[in-house]
């Protein structure tokens, strides 16, 4: 009944249409009729590369368009791990002939050219040397045969002797720039350098300028403790990023969170190569200063714009400890840190004070 009465109405009004000058008023189903079709639903599918490089777990996540499918997507994202990879076999020091090995074999004798991705990560290296009073030291390298935490690991203390030998060789005002021509020489003979404390944030950025040129707009690139988010998930939502507790319960146990948004994450822990002798945890973070692990902090986490500067400072600021080490975030533009200290104390820079979501205290012990 209702419908024959609705065809009815339709009827009418065309008819009156019909004895005017005017033309008509489209109907709201005439309207709807021309207007372009709707794009049928979609749903975002999660799309994550898993895999290892520069000696550590790489985790690269997007997620499909209605552009870009999986398939394309999944090649956008191999290009991002062949630029990390490509950096590694410059930067590794497990390989003979990376432009870093190069530098080392050369130790006091010659300089050695270099490319210009090396020669800029050694030259910023530097530059946090000198930021942080010399307590990141690339080439604290010297020490690698002594303290034992990677794939030759050794649950043994060096001897104090065999420490103060190995010390007078880190020093890294004796690696000596060529800026003109890009070479590198390490002054004193058996001196080595490592990138290892700097280098996967540079691949990090590195990866993501990939992405970017790729047209992706959300995106993480993670490389063990370094990690790089752009853009927002598709419902516009920010990413999240957990602060690991560092005696908690795994890589997923977290005591805070910080809503991350074109923004890089980097994290130095006494817990992933270490060991635990005698009551005393031993890890791979050493201070130059004395040729032993630091201990003035459990844990620092690092949120800046670029994973590049957050990898770099990661560490002084362990070593200095939050007294002295949080002066470094706060004197870099849009750069925070959180310290979880020797005592098992949280201490959270002044800029990340106002985006950090405190889950709870860490736990307390060795």
């Amino acid at each position: 009944m209702m419908r024959t009465s609705h065809v009815f109405l339709l009827g009418a009004l065309a008819l009156a249409a019909c004895n005017t000058s005017s033309p008509p008023e489209p109907t709201p189903e005439a309207r709807s009729s021309s207007a372009p079709p709707r794009p049928p639903p979609f749903d975002p599918k999660k799309v994550t590369l898993d895999d290892k490089a520069m000696g550590t777990h790489v985790v690269i996540t997007t997620y499909t368009t209605r552009e870009l499918d999986e398939a394309a997507i999944r090649s956008k994202l191999d290009k991002a791990l062949a630029e990390i990879r490509r950096l590694e076999r410059l930067m590794t020091t497990w390989r003979d002939d990376s432009e870093i090995s190069r530098i080392n074999q050369a130790a006091g004798k010659q300089a050695v050219a270099v490319g210009p991705e090396t020669f800029d990560v050694i030259k910023k290296s530097i530059s946090v040397a000198e930021r942080s009073e010399g307590v990141f030291d690339i080439s604290f390298e010297a020490m690698r045969d002594l303290w034992r935490f990677d794939e030759n690991k050794v649950e043994e203390v060096p001897s104090k002797a065999d420490i103060d030998k190995a010390r007078a060789l880190i020093d890294y005002r004796k690696i000596k720039l060529d800026h003109d021509a890009h070479r590198v020489m390490l002054s004193k003979p058996g001196m080595r350098v490592s990138l290892g404390g700097i280098a996967k944030g540079y691949a990090v950025d590195a990866a993501a300028k990939v992405l970017a040129a790729e047209g992706l707009a959300s995106f993480y690139v993670q490389a063990g403790g370094d990690l790089y988010v752009r853009g927002k998930k598709p419902d516009g939502s920010p990413y999240r990023v957990g602060v690991r507790d560092p005696r908690g319960q795994g890589p997923n146990d977290y005591f805070a969170m910080i809503d991350v948004t074109d923004h890089a994450f980097s994290t130095a822990g006494d817990y992933e190569r270490a060991f635990v002798k005698d009551g005393k945890r031993w890890h791979h973070i050493i201070d130059p200063r004395t040729g032993y692990p630091a201990m003035k902090s459990r844990s620092v986490t690092v949120w800046a714009k670029d994973a590049f500067t957050a990898d770099g400072i990661d560490d002084a600021i362990f070593i200095l400890g939050p007294d002295k080490g949080l002066s470094i975030c706060e004197e870099l533009d849009d750069c925070g840190a959180v310290v979880v200290d020797e005592h098992n104390k949280v201490w959270v820079s002044k800029r990340l004070e106002s985006k950090i979501q405190m889950l709870r205290d860490p736990t307390d012990g060795v």
